[in-house]
């Protein structure tokens, strides 16, 4: 079990999230909630408030971003193989509508191959509601520590 999730496990999900802006302090922009993480699975929630808004009132993309790579960067900790790290190499994304609420972002890599090294991408999708507002797939270059 990776060091990450079992922090999360002891800490609860409330104390975690605010650690998590204290050891990458960009994430703390967005107030994340960390609210389900596991090997293969994360899920990361922050609430539409003036600080992530845009021009015309609706969450801003670089925030979506942000919740896109910690969902995906979290659940990626929990799930390489013991004795291997990660680092983001590239980012793709596609807004599909307006962020006009709270957002969940969902880093689902329940269908990767964890065992392997190299490049993997890691999928995310961030909704309103149930409404898809964010579809991205963040490359990690995962190396033997």
């Amino acid at each position: 079990m990776s060091q990450m999730l079992q922090m999360f496990q002891q800490a609860g999900a409330a104390q975690f999230s605010a650690m998590i802006g204290q050891v990458a302090p960009y994430f703390a922009s967005i107030a994340p909630q960390i609210v389900e993480l596991r090997p293969g699975y994360a899920e990361v929630s922050f609430a539409k408030r003036r600080e992530v808004l845009n021009h015309i009132g609706t969450v801003h993309a670089i925030a979506l971003c942000n919740a896109a790579e910690l969902a995906a960067g979290t659940m990626t900790d929990a799930s390489i193989p013991a004795g291997c790290r990660w680092i983001p190499r590239g980012m793709s994304v596609e807004y599909l509508a307006k962020a006009d609420g709270d957002i969940r972002a969902v880093a689902d890599g329940s269908a990767l191959d964890w065992s392997s090294l190299g490049d993997v991408k890691v999928p995310v999708m961030a909704y309103v509601g149930d409404k898809p507002v964010l579809r991205a797939e963040i490359t990690m270059y995962v190396s033997r520590a």
